[in-house]
């Protein structure tokens, strides 16, 4: 037999391997050896493998064929077999396992040993391995020791009742009429572990929570005993008396007092007291002083209570412990909603946080900060949050600005401050805007009409020194296309205007044509603001624009030379039509801008209001399809002018498809459909290259026949909420028709409102988005909303979309995406 290594011989050949190999070499070997006195019933030495094999088991390597040893150790007479059996166990054994049910009836046995150490054991063991059978097996054993008058079983007991309640909720029934007498008790241990268990009945069932609101002045009266003197000396902490059990006790009361006036009302004063006496020098006092703030903000206290909670993380802030001053910022996050007039006064203190060299402290002052955020106070918090933008780190970038963004839109005092707040914004972080920001800016500036002259000015100075940030090019190049004449007039609300010249201005948009970072959709946006302003600028500057025009006749991009090439044709044949065909644009709705600009948000665009880029333009491999959802007419006509693309009353029915990105005007929408909202009696426009009669398969308003032997796909399914497709293809028609019916129904209780399908395609397919049946998702699968989509694949790609899913749920408004390429074969 080999020789048996002590438990601290192995410790210290484990520490002596030199690399992990050699470790694993040593505890190999000593598993083998273990496994053969195993085998051999070596009972003298099993207590000591035992105790080796649950090292082993800490360092992370296999130790289960130990469980049954430890299972036979249990069950020997010995105290000192029986200590390394039941620390085997709860090491070794869990509930998941059916082995541990053979420990059940000596846990039976040894809870009512005569030895209260043994029982100790037993009770230790089942409070760290009970299941549910457990559970039943032993709560009649774990009532009758919590009649008993020895304290050390008393305590392990209630912990024992704690798990067994957690397992198995209906037992609490057995422990409730014990536990009046158990808050009676001095013994400190015996009362944590009392409102230990309190805590759980009373989080697992309101009725049980009825029932103990009348033990509240038992409780107010032990925590007033608590906070003046304490029990004894040996439970003090930093000179507070038993602070674990004043932390139990307070946070049982905030769950009894939730909800219920009289409740709490009659622990006003003993949490004033807490809160005011409690010494917050040292760290146990910081977490009393937590837990009653809590405590204050969930029950239905007094206001001056409230105020004082807040006071008291104020100082909080003011803390030198980091941990203390993060804790401060995020309860005050949550206290903001109850009593936001009291966290305004430690406004100052808030922002300090935001220099903090800490990252998680300025996150959690950001989020503060942000959502102290009113009507009287946006100026002054602006002008702190945007000197805080220019320091902050770029992960907090681009989530600060959208909400800056947003705080500007619903706190602007007047117009002015808004489009100054917006421009300010892109000067600093113009690289992390998000993509609606651009069309939002524009509508904006074009409402305001007494500020036109002002904001071009604004947005001229600032891309003259700068004209990287794409975003804030973008507006700047438009908004000087569309006010060019007020830019050179020197007409302005400013101290100082500048005085610019026609050909100033020229410069700045050739300097953004040749610019590298330049994107399409900028120079886009450049050569139509180089040709409303052959109508804003005198005759001199026309030559210029004409020239500067022709250059991308020829350029590589099929967007760009289309535009030259119909610009330069609108000089030649067409120039008495220039003038009226390029008038300012009359103001929109910024709802409107918002929402062509949720429809183009996964684009590549840049968010580009007046397309000026169209879809195919786009440097991005989809194209955009505006919400099934429709919009009114005047809304529908607002969008078109934003777009400040003219679209016909009526196009060629016959109009050939374009093959290399040319073709008329709605074909470089790439399929753009407004759902429904143009006037029944004008003719189809030819959205997809043919005209609509021949999207539809020359049917008129005949059903396609469904498709055979194509099986539905689940689209998209997260959270209860599923998109199904089902399929329909048109026989022989030429552009390879495939009808997709999007059926959405929700698993979740409440219904979603505001729902809106979005999709989007390569551009090598076509799309025609029908209206929906509603923008209500009905709750628990009991209706659902159907969305047509036909797709036109005449070049037999497989088929992929984009689906964007926008509805609100509880209050929330929620986005999803979800990119879908599994079609079944049969839609190609």
């Amino acid at each position: 037999m080999p020789q048996t290594l002590k438990v601290r011989d192995l410790i210290r050949q484990i520490r002596a391997a030199k690399t992990a190999a050699d470790e694993r070499a040593v505890i190999t070997k000593e598993c083998a050896n273990i496994r053969s006195q195993f085998r051999e019933e070596d009972h003298e030495c099993r207590a000591r493998n035992v105790a080796k094999l649950l090292y082993i088991h800490m360092l992370g390597y296999p130790a289960h064929f130990g469980q049954l040893e430890c299972l036979k150790l249990i069950a020997s007479p010995k105290f000192s077999d029986k200590r390394i059996g039941y620390l085997g166990a709860m090491l070794l054994l869990d509930e998941r396992q059916d082995v541990h049910l053979l420990v059940t009836n000596s846990l039976k046995n040894d809870i009512g040993h005569s030895n209260q150490f043994v029982a100790g054991l037993a009770l230790s063991a089942l409070g760290s391995i009970c299941s549910q059978e457990m559970s039943r097996d032993l709560a009649g054993e774990i009532e009758k020791l919590l009649k008993s008058q020895n304290v050390y079983l008393k305590k392990k007991a209630l912990l024992c009742a704690r798990r067994i309640v957690q397992k198995v909720p209906e037992l609490m029934e057995m422990f409730i009429p014990h536990m009046r007498s158990m808050l009676q008790e001095r013994n400190h241990g015996v009362l944590v572990t009392t409102v230990s268990l309190i805590t759980e009945m009373c989080l697992l069932s309101p009725d049980v929570r009825s029932h103990f609101r009348k033990q509240v002045s038992n409780l107010v009266r032990t925590l007033k005993s608590l906070s003046q003197s304490g029990f004894s000396s040996e439970h003090d902490v930093g000179g507070i008396g038993d602070p674990f059990l004043q932390i139990k006790i307070i946070r049982l009361l905030r769950i009894l007092g939730r909800g219920d006036s009289d409740t709490s009302d009659s622990m006003n004063d003993i949490l004033a007291q807490v809160a005011t006496n409690t010494e917050s020098a040292k760290n146990v006092g910081h977490a009393i002083l937590y837990e009653s703030v809590l405590c204050i903000m969930e029950i239905k206290a007094e206001g001056g209570l409230r105020v004082l909670a807040v006071n008291i993380l104020g100082r909080f802030l003011l803390n030198t412990d980091k941990n203390v001053r993060y804790v401060a910022l995020n309860t005050l996050l949550r206290t903001v909603s109850v009593d936001n007039q009291a966290v305004q006064r430690h406004r100052s203190t808030v922002l300090d946080c935001l220099k903090d060299p800490d990252i998680s402290i300025r996150r959690r002052a950001l989020d503060l900060s942000l959502a102290l955020c009113n009507e009287s106070n946006i100026r002054g918090m602006m002008k702190e949050l945007l000197n805080f933008l220019g320091t902050a780190d770029i992960d907090l970038k681009k989530k600060m600005v959208a909400e800056l963004l947003s705080i500007a839109e619903k706190y602007a005092p007047n117009k002015r401050w808004h489009i100054e707040t917006m421009l300010a914004i892109l000067d600093v972080a113009a690289a992390y805007v998000r993509e609606e920001t651009v069309p939002n800016l524009i509508a904006l500036v074009m409402n305001a009409q007494d500020l036109s002259a002002y904001a071009v000015m604004r947005l001229y100075t600032s891309i003259e020194k700068n004209i990287m940030h794409q975003s804030l090019t973008q507006v700047a190049v438009w908004c000087i296309g569309e006010y060019g004449e007020l830019l050179i007039s020197g007409h302005c609300a400013e101290e100082e205007p500048i005085q610019v010249s026609a050909g100033e201005v020229l410069n700045l948009l050739e300097k953004v044509l040749t610019s590298a970072h330049s994107t399409l959709a900028t120079l886009s946006i450049a050569l139509m603001a180089l040709m409303k302003l052959s109508t804003r600028f005198d005759q001199s500057s026309i030559e210029r624009i004409r020239s500067l025009i022709a250059q991308y006749g020829q350029d590589m991009e099929v967007e760009l030379q289309q535009r030259s090439c119909e610009f330069t044709h609108l000089f030649t044949k067409y120039d008495a039509m220039r003038a009226p065909l390029l008038e300012r644009m009359p103001a929109v709705e910024i709802a409107a801008a918002t929402t062509a600009a949720a429809g183009d948000e996964d684009m590549e665009s840049g968010g580009v209001p007046d397309a000026e880029v169209p879809a195919k333009a786009m440097p991005a491999s989809i194209a955009p399809v505006v919400s099934a959802a429709a919009p009114a007419p005047v809304q529908e006509a607002s969008l078109l002018d934003l777009l400040g693309d003219s679209m016909p009353a009526a196009a060629p029915a016959a109009a050939a498809p374009s093959s290399g990105g040319g073709g008329d005007l709605l074909d470089i929408l790439g399929g753009l459909d407004l759902g429904g909202g143009m006037p029944a009696q004008q003719p189809a426009a030819p959205v997809m290259g043919g005209g609509l009669m021949d999207l539809l398969g020359g049917g008129g308003g005949m059903e396609a026949p469904a498709a055979q032997g194509i099986p539905p796909l689940t689209a998209y399914e997260k959270s209860g909420l599923r998109v199904v497709f089902t399929f329909e293809k048109v026989p022989n028609n030429p552009n390879n028709i495939v009808t997709v019916t999007a059926t959405t129904t929700s698993a979740l209780p409440t219904p979603l409102t505001d729902y809106t399908f979005l999709v989007a395609v390569p551009k090598v397919f076509q799309l025609n988005v029908q209206q929906a049946s509603g923008n209500v998702v009905p709750p628990n699968n009991s209706g659902s909303v159907t969305q047509v989509v036909q797709v036109a694949n005449p070049q037999r790609q497989p088929l992929r979309m984009r689906l964007r899913l926008q509805f609100t749920h509880n209050g929330q408004p929620i986005v999803e995406t979800s990119d879908v390429s599994n079609f079944p074969a049969g839609c190609v």
